[in-house]
């Protein structure tokens, strides 16, 4: 299994209602790209203080590592991608990727 995390620096300017529907998007991609085990997402909440800015965050779990390669290089993944893109503070800058597999 393959759990592949995402933090995501979102623009405060953006809408909460705005920030729902690009997790809702990325969460649909479980319908849409096979071999996806689960998703989940929240804002940062932690007292710690430790996100360097980083204001929301995703897990999704893979049964294995070609499923994660095949949601990578997926047409649904290029489109949601954009659509993340387009909320983050500094653009790629604003996204940190992370998969480790056990």
């Amino acid at each position: 299994m393959i759990t592949h995390m995402v933090l995501l620096k979102v623009r405060p300017t953006v809408p909460a209602e705005d920030v729902s529907r690009v997790f809702q998007a990325i969460g649909d991609l479980q319908k849409k790209i096979p071999g996806i085990l689960s998703y989940s997402w929240g804002p940062y909440s932690s007292p710690e203080g430790l996100n360097r800015g980083f204001t929301h965050g995703f897990c999704m779990t893979f049964v294995n590592a070609p499923a994660r390669d095949v949601y990578l290089d997926h047409p649904e993944h290029e489109k949601v991608k954009a659509i993340v893109l387009e909320v983050l503070d500094g653009g790629i800058q604003g996204v940190i990727a992370f998969d480790f597999g056990h």
